[in-house]
């Protein structure tokens, strides 16, 4: 009988906010750190906890282990994930573990991720969006990009190969068209380690997977036009490329100048964030209290 090389369960951590009460049905937001990362330094890096007891969230962080990856990324690449089982299935049942214990709105639940856990989050939003209301990408690569380790770095650096639109229409047929998970995608501009142009790919694969017609997608690297507005007067100097299908929000595009591959507007005491740029949790969340019914 073969070993697994880890085993088919992943821990993760539970934050209640302050004055929590399951009575109220609270949101559940689920928030993947990356490589090198642990779930505490991602929420103390990101000041998840802050935001949660603002407004009242419950946050389910997963944790990653060194069986399972050396350096603690989460396994996009790997083919089970990508289908939607493997890690993308382990997190979703810690979601619908913490749905069912701690009396969350299944309305109201969300994903967010930062590099291989922007990845992971993309692929569970595609993969389980009977679960999630709306997902946040952040310096992360498009589903079923790569499909072992050493491609993985590859599409890192360059962007997919060949096209990943036809994962979303799959994904899309296989929720019977009825899949709405509208998505933020953030992205670095200077970012050396994940190409900025993955985060085109990530939002073309949003757009097909809640509506747009593929015949009037542009072909390769290219996105149709888009609504672009700017940010509220304390983060001058950037724009949101807004995506519909229809009439209703697929995807935003947020491309930050001089951002490398970090969390903008994080803790910069903890690897991975940088605070000189506009506070990404704060773009997150205010995104995900838009789709909540």
């Amino acid at each position: 009988m073969a070993v697994a090389p880890a085993p088919p369960w992943r821990e993760y951590l539970l934050y209640l906010p302050r004055g929590f009460d399951a009575r109220r049905k609270p949101a559940l937001v689920v928030w993947i750190h990356g490589c090198r990362q642990q779930p505490e330094e991602f929420a103390a890096g990101t000041r998840i906890a802050r935001f949660a007891d603002e407004r009242g969230f419950v946050v389910l962080l997963p944790r990653q282990t060194r069986l399972a990856n050396s350096e603690r990324c989460w396994n996009w690449f790997d083919r089970r994930t990508i289908g939607g089982g493997g890690e993308a299935a382990i997190v979703a049942a810690q979601a619908a573990e913490a749905i069912g214990k701690f009396g969350i709105d299944p309305r109201r639940v969300c994903v967010a991720g930062l590099s291989s856990g922007g990845t992971l989050a993309a692929t569970l939003a595609l993969r389980a969006p009977q679960i999630f209301a709306a997902v946040a990408i952040h310096s992360a690569v498009p589903c079923g990009s790569a499909s072992d380790a050493a491609d993985a770095v590859r599409v890192m650096s360059q962007g997919p190969r060949e096209s990943v639109d036809a994962l979303a229409l799959e994904a899309r047929a296989r929720a019977q068209g009825k899949a709405r998970v509208p998505a933020l995608v953030i992205q670095g501009a200077a970012d050396t380690t994940v190409a900025p142009v993955n985060s085109v790919f990530l939002a073309r694969q949003f757009l097909l997977f809640n509506g747009f017609a593929q015949d009037h997608l542009p072909a390769g690297a290219a996105l149709p036009p888009a609504q672009v507005g700017a940010f509220q007067p304390r983060a001058s100097g950037y724009l949101t490329s807004d995506y519909q299908a229809g009439r209703r929000l697929a995807a935003r595009l947020v491309t930050i100048p001089g951002l490398g591959h970090a969390w903008s507007g994080g803790d910069a005491a903890y690897p991975f964030f940088d605070g000189r740029h506009l506070d990404a949790t704060e773009l997150v969340c205010d995104f995900f209290a838009a789709h909540w019914q």
